[in-house]
């Protein structure tokens, strides 16, 4: 399974194109198989959370970008609702408050970064600085092409204190998303999330994916890696999500600590 992080994962500097990634690839998986090996893996992320709550030496932040629709919330449902709540935090960055534009970008984003022993999901993230703020010229590209940089740097500090950073791009097609905000229309449990926004939002496609590609590229590091992962099929993004994070926590070679207690 190893395999899969690999395959997915956006190697540093490599020149990035997202039509040469297929929205709809399941890496040979059927959705039977897939969704037994998910349930595994979602067994071991409940023990490497309690051992990352244990051991208390290093955080984990999970980074979940999409377009909209794109299965920010049902990743986090199907693949970290099982998690035991007292150790995960979820934090959806929503449009800056007044307070938050008054200080730089980073602002608002360090002060909800994970504590030792703790998971912290992000449901959009300061990439939308680089992404909404570009495509929709909300401040000039002098300001937002530096980002990139400052964005790594952040990154970097954070790793520096402990915390092991995944980000995800769930990527779908253009097909797809719009299948899905029209089922949201159709159904009566889903259509409170209908946003005619999102519609609007559909005509900005291709500016969209040229500031992702830009995103990717530019901050995909060796410490802080992108990861594009085929979303058209929930199944495999499921699949594919588990299997990076419980690969990655596995890395970390977490020990319970030990405790000398005589009576």
């Amino acid at each position: 399974m190893s395999d899969l992080k690999n395959k997915l994962a956006v190697k540093a500097n490599n020149r990035l194109l997202l039509k040469d990634y297929d929205p709809g690839d399941t890496s040979g998986f059927s959705q039977k198989d897939a969704s037994k090996l998910t349930k595994e893996n979602i067994d071991r992320l409940k023990k490497f959370q309690y051992l990352l709550y244990a051991e208390n030496k290093h955080s984990l932040l999970i980074i979940l970008q999409a377009m909209d629709a794109g299965g920010k919330d049902g990743t986090i449902r199907h693949v970290l609702g099982p998690l035991n709540p007292q150790g995960v935090r979820v934090i959806s960055f929503k449009t800056p408050t007044g307070e938050e534009v008054s200080h730089d970008f980073l602002w608002r984003i360090h002060q909800h970064t994970p504590k030792t022993g703790e998971i912290c999901i992000f449901n959009r993230s300061h990439y939308e600085d680089v992404l909404i703020a570009r495509v929709h010229n909300l401040v000039p590209k002098q300001i937002w092409s530096k980002r990139y940089k400052h964005i790594n740097s952040f990154e970097k500090l954070l790793l520096d204190s402990g915390t092991t950073i995944i980000k995800f791009f769930l990527n779908i097609s253009q097909k797809e998303q719009l299948q899905r905000l029209n089922d949201r229309l159709e159904d009566p449990q889903k259509k409170w999330k209908a946003n005619p926004q999102d519609f609007v939002e559909r005509n900005y496609w291709g500016e969209y994916m040229k500031a992702y590609e830009s995103a990717i590229q530019k901050c995909s590091t060796s410490y802080a890696p992108w990861f594009i992962i085929p979303s058209d099929k929930k199944w495999f993004r499921n699949l594919a999500v588990s299997t990076i994070l419980v690969n990655t926590l596995e890395s970390l070679n977490m020990k319970f600590p030990h405790v000398d207690i005589t009576q």
